[in-house]
Formats: structure tokens, C-alpha cells, sequence
């Protein structure tokens, strides 16, 4: 029948139909738009480009400039009043419910188009077609649907359209800043929404990106999936892509146990894995040894230490730093390991100079050693064994 389409699916297969259309508007977007052209991640083949690119005018409408351009900056002024989608200045409700909304006001911005959409098509079919015509491949989408589908193919049409206004720019640019789990403290309020990446593409690890943004993956943890890093991993395979980045230089070379040039670097390049290992190895012990020997009241008062004293600062309210001042001055061991803490978040946050950095990398060590807490020996000791992989030091 005419109303069933050219497919004639059943219930079943127009719903896994729908659920495959949406699937390529979400790779197009993490792995074209968000991996290689936001971020220079990955190279993709030109045809796969174009492929993700045609995709994009059919179910978006979106131009590769304006989305990249927006994405930057989101980057570039996080959590700031200049961020074009931060829930922490716009509230949840706006971002992600309007998410689309602010997308279109800063795609209207020509400073923010000019200033970061650097390295992106500017060929004859984006100029001619793309461009100028962006509702003419989402009507050609409207007749491809129905044209499969039958009238079914409305709703799938529709379905196709708001996939990305809702999970892209309201889902990952709204909960994606306010609600989930963070494996580093970066220093925005990105986090986690799920640690299976399969429906949004892998965009679901947000605070892991935002860690470490020019990652081709964005999966850290041995549980945590991203299914777009497996698509890129098969479009390698194919000889379609190629992956430029996927985790800062370092490595550990256990027989090192002194801090020089590539020392420093090394623990930089590696700042948040860093910065989380602090948190398991020397604060966690610590307060989970303080709370033992603790009264009730002081127990309770440590409930929230681990989190507290290992959260990026200034993302935490003026109620918290007071808090953590009344956690710090009930032990003299958690007040030294928080003001380490901050000694060495200090060497990368505000110490320029590679050589200051060398000498104040060494006296933080020192300083460690002599403590005597014994946890914070061991972290000083392992942070000697960092240095960079061959290749990085033959570039140096």
C-alpha cells in the first residue's frame, strides 16, 4: 500500500529504522563536527567527511562553521557569562529545554563565527547549497521519509529533527553541566551524565572531554564505553580515518626517581589523572583514618571531607569553603595534605617559568617527604617517576 512506503516495515522495524537514522545524525556530530572539526581529534577521509557533512543538511540543517565556531568558544569561556550554553550562568531549565534557541542566537554572532570557526569547508557546495539553502535538506529528508516510510515517515521525520536540538544542545549542553559523576576536576562544571556512551554517541563522558578535550576518545575508566571511539576505531580499520590524539604525554618509568624538565612536563601534560590519584591515594586514606579516631560531631562534619577537599575551588560555593576551613582546622594532617593540594595545583595554575617550575615541583617533594604522613611520601616519590614517551622527548 502507497501509505506503508517503499520499505512497508512493521511497527518494529520502523522504530529500529528511526533508531538507525538518529544513530548517523549522532556520529555525524560526535565524530564529524565535535572530534575532528572542533577539535582536530581525528582526520577523516574526504569522503567520509562529505558523507557526514551531506547527512548534517538532511537532518540538521547546520552549517560545519557555525557549529564548530560555538563549540570553541563554549570551550574557551566555560561557565562564563560569554559561554553561549552554561547551565551554571543560564540555569537547566533554559539550556535544556531552549538549548536549540541559544545555538541559532550565537550562530547570528559574527564575531563568534569569525573568531572560532578557523579551518572549516569553505568549497563551492558549501557556499552554494549548505549555506544558503539549509531548510532545502530537511524538506528533501521530509520526502526521503515518507517516500520509505509512508505516512509513518512523518513522525520518523520529526523524530530525525529534534534528536539533536534535544540531546546535543539540551541533554549534553544542560544535564551535562549539572548532573553526573566527575573522574577529574577540571576546572568547569562539566560531568558524567552516564558512563555508557551509546545513545548520545559517547557525548554522555562530558566531564572526561572537557578534561581532556582534543581526545579522539572519550572513555577513561575500564567501565566506561564510547561508541563513537568504536566507529572511529573501525573507520581507522577501513582506512577512512586517522587518530591524532587520544591521552596526554606521560608515562611512569618506575627506576626514575628524580625531578627534571620532562618531569615536569610529564606531570602537567598529566595534571588531572594526577590530581584524581591524589584524591584516592592521599586524601581518601586520610580522612577515612581521621574519621575513626574522630567525635561524633566532628564524624559528621567529615562526611563530605574527601569530596570537599579535592573539588576544583573555585567552582565550589562560599558556604563550601567554609566548611572545608572548619574540616581542615579539626586535624593538623588534613589541613598539610589540603594546602599540598594547593601547592601543586599552584605550579601549573600560576608559575610560567619552566625552570620555577623544576624548583618548585622539587621543594613540594621535599616538603612531602619530610611530613611524615607516609601516604604523602609515597605520592611525592611517584611523582618523580613521571617523564615523557621517547618520541615526545625527541620532539623536545
Amino acid at each position: 500500500m502507497w501509505y506503508e512506503g517503499m520499505l512497508a516495515l512493521s511497527p518494529l522495524g520502523v522504530i529500529l529504522a528511526t533508531l538507525l537514522l538518529t544513530h548517523i545524525t549522532i556520529l555525524s556530530v560526535t565524530i564529524y563536527l565535535h572530534r575532528h572539526s572542533a577539535h582536530n581529534s581525528v582526520d577523516l577521509h574526504p569522503v567520509l567527511k562529505h558523507a557526514f557533512r551531506f547527512w548534517l543538511w538532511l537532518t540538521t540543517g547546520m552549517r560545519t562553521k557555525e557549529w564548530t565556531a560555538i563549540h570553541r568558544k563554549h570551550h574557551a569561556r566555560c561557565e562564563t557569562k560569554e559561554d553561549p550554553h552554561s547551565p551554571v550562568q543560564r540555569g537547566l531549565g533554559i539550556v535544556l529545554w531552549q538549548g536549540a534557541e541559544l545555538y541559532r542566537k550565537e550562530a547570528r554572532n559574527p564575531q563568534t563565527i569569525e573568531g572560532y570557526g578557523q579551518r572549516t569547508p569553505e568549497d563551492w557546495i558549501e557556499n552554494h547549497l549548505y549555506t544558503p539553502y539549509p531548510f532545502l535538506g530537511i524538506a528533501i529528508m521530509l520526502l526521503i521519509d515518507v517516500a520509505l516510510f509512508g505516512l509513518i515517515g512523518i513522525t520518523v521525520w520529526a523524530i530525525q529533527m529534534i534528536w539533536i536540538p534535544f540531546f546535543a544542545a539540551g541533554v549534553i549542553n544542560g544535564v551535562g553541566h549539572h548532573s553526573g559523576y566527575r573522574n577529574f576536576e577540571c576546572r568547569d562544571a562539566a560531568r558524567n551524565i552516564f558512563p555508557w556512551g551509546i545513545l548520545i554517541g559517547g557525548e554522555e563522558l562530558h566531564n572526561n572531554h572537557h578534561t581532556y578535550p582534543n581526545s579522539a576518545k572519550l572513555s577513561v575508566r575500564p567501565w566506561e564505553f564510547d561508541i563513537g571511539w568504536l566507529w572511529i576505531r573501525l573507520f581507522r580499520f577501513l582506512g577512512l580515518a586517522s587518530i591524532k590524539r587520544t591521552k596526554p604525554l606521560a608515562i611512569r618509568n618506575k627506576d626514575k626517581n628524580h625531578i627534571d624538565r620532562d618531569t615536569v612536563m610529564a606531570v602537567i601534560n598529566n595534571r588531572f589523572q594526577i590530581m584524581a590519584q591524589y584524591r584516592r591515594q592521599v586524601i581518601a586514606p586520610l580522612v577515612n583514618h581521621e574519621q575513626k579516631i574522630a567525635t561524633e560531631k566532628t564524624k559528621r562534619l567529615l562526611k563530605s571531607a574527601q569530596k570537599l577537599l579535592a573539588r576544583e575551588e573555585h567552582l565550589l560555593a562560599p558556604a563550601h569553603m567554609e566548611k572545608i576551613h572548619s574540616i581542615i582546622d579539626t586535624s593538623q594532617v588534613l589541613n598539610t595534605i589540603y594546602r599540598k593540594k594547593k601547592d601543586l595545583q599552584a605550579i601549573w595554575h600560576q608559575i610560567k617559568d619552566q625552570n620555577e617550575r623544576i624548583e618548585a615541583l622539587i621543594q613540594w617533594c621535599h616538603e612531602a617527604e619530610s611530613s611524615g604522613i607516609k601516604v604523602l611520601q609515597d605520592f611525592s616519590r611517584s611523582l618523580k617517576t613521571y617523564t615523557l614517551p621517547e618520541p615526545a622527548l625527541k620532539q623536545g
